[in-house]
């Protein structure tokens, strides 16, 4: 009879002796590749639409010619009690609304005084230097924001400003723009002579500089939208299809009220109430800055 095999007593191997088995290995999945992202579809270009801004309060808190010459002065192309003296006498420009042909002439012949022999690359440089420093902080969120919306809608954006075209190039190159119409002064042999190229960007000649460019670029002027914060600007506003008034002083609200038109204000009161210093002793700084700086000249010459 048989004799039965205890339970722990393993069965006998047959044959030669099978090796240990390997600890069971789980099989690993294939690796996951990540789906490519799919590049996000550049907007139509819109060729007949687009928008112009003004730069003074409208894209920046305060005027960028202020902010310029406050770096200039740092930078002791004039002192700072130069730029206080013409900041004062200049301040009515925006408080009375006294921008009248005298002023305005009396600021050009001052501008092309004061930058008579200077090289288009320094002013490029300072511009840029002086940009980053002094104005990059204070554009208005809200007004870039309405840029970048025409933009994304594929419209070409421009901006508008009395101020020299060179420095409104470097503002619409660092907020991402199509370009900038400016006071256009003279260049021979790379600095500037001392005369102006048509007349100074303010008032009718914006509108003027608009309807140029239009013809130039196949514009449809009534597919397009002008943005300002002055009652200054009303040609402008007028020149295009769609106006909106950003931030706008007392007579252009009334306007804007009257007329239908949009309005942005992108102000607290307090806010604003600090910005209206800057622009208004800004908005005479074609003159008061460059008088400060022909002072320095002077004082230049006598020693």
């Amino acid at each position: 009879m048989a004799r039965r095999r205890s339970p722990a007593q393993p069965i006998a191997a047959v044959g030669a002796a099978l090796p240990p088995m390997p600890p069971a290995v789980m099989p690993m999945p294939p690796a996951v590749m990540p789906m490519p992202l799919a590049e996000p579809a550049a907007p139509v270009a819109d060729r007949t639409g687009a928008a112009f801004f003004d730069v003074d309060n409208t894209m920046m808190q305060g005027a960028s010619l202020y902010y310029f010459a406050r770096g200039l002065a740092s930078r002791r192309y004039f002192t700072t009690i130069d730029l206080a003296k013409f900041a004062i006498s200049q301040a009515r420009f925006r408080l009375l609304a006294a921008e009248h042909s005298g002023d305005i002439a009396q600021a050009r012949e001052a501008a092309l005084a004061f930058i008579e022999g200077w090289k288009v690359d320094d002013v490029q440089r300072l511009s840029e230097e002086i940009f980053d420093e002094l104005m990059a902080d204070r554009i208005w969120s809200g007004t870039r924001a309405l840029a970048d919306q025409h933009l994304a809608a594929g419209q070409r954006v421009w901006l508008v400003t009395a101020a020299p075209v060179e420095l409104g190039r470097v503002i619409a190159a660092r907020l991402g723009l199509t370009g900038a119409l400016g006071t256009v002064a003279e260049i021979r042999d790379g600095a500037y002579t001392g005369r102006l190229v048509g007349e100074m960007m303010h008032g009718p000649a914006k509108a003027h500089a608009i309807e140029a460019l239009a013809a130039a670029e196949g514009l449809d002027l009534s597919r397009c939208t002008a943005y300002s914060d002055s009652i200054n600007d009303v040609p402008m506003l007028t020149s295009v299809g769609r106006a909106v008034a950003v931030n706008p002083d007392s007579a252009l609200r009334r306007m804007a009220r009257a007329q239908g038109w949009d309005i942005r204000d992108f102000r607290s009161g307090r806010k604003a109430a600090k910005v209206a210093v800057p622009v208004a002793l800004g908005a005479g700084v074609l003159a008061g800055a460059v008088a400060g700086g022909m002072a320095l000249n002077r004082r230049r010459k006598k020693t």
